[in-house]
């Protein structure tokens, strides 16, 4: 279980950061950066994508039958019913804006440095990545806060 946690939060993590030396080398465009921006793009696309199947199979296996019940009897139900259901959903979406960078990227590549419209597509998108991934980091910490408080409190 504490495997499949760890490497979902390191590949999404991992992903954040890939997005976030995207916004750089589009930031200030070359031929060379945009390059960059392309192949960073893709392994965060990747890593994404596995943290995706990583936190899916935990939430499927571990998480919902383990987990959230623990949670929900604990001193802080409120990290499954809002948090988690909150990471949840966006959790599903972030792959999907990643792919949506990569994918303008490509399709700009020629013309990027001209076209300002593409540009700050593109930055506003990995940026909101990037803001997406570490506030899911943010709220598993609050998750797990709350199944150890519901943890402690069973043995006090």
């Amino acid at each position: 279980m504490h495997t499949l946690v760890g490497l979902h939060a390191f590949l999404g993590e991992a992903g954040a950061l890939a997005f976030l030396w995207v916004f750089i080398e589009v930031l200030n465009t070359s031929e060379a950066s945009v390059k960059r921006a392309r192949q960073a793009a893709l392994i965060g696309v990747v890593l994404l994508v596995l943290a995706w199947i990583a936190g899916g199979w935990h939430y499927l296996t571990d998480y919902a039958v383990a987990v959230k019940p623990v949670i929900k009897a604990g001193p802080f139900p409120w990290a499954h019913i809002v948090i988690t259901e909150t990471k949840e959903h966006i959790f599903l979406f972030i792959p999907f804006l990643a792919f949506l960078v990569w994918g303008l990227l490509s399709r700009y590549r020629d013309e990027l440095r001209e076209n300002l419209e593409a540009r700050k597509a593109i930055l506003i998108t990995s940026f909101l990545v990037v803001l997406l991934a570490f506030a899911m980091a943010g709220m598993g910490v609050l998750i797990s806060s709350g199944f150890r408080a519901a943890l402690e409190m069973k043995f006090l």
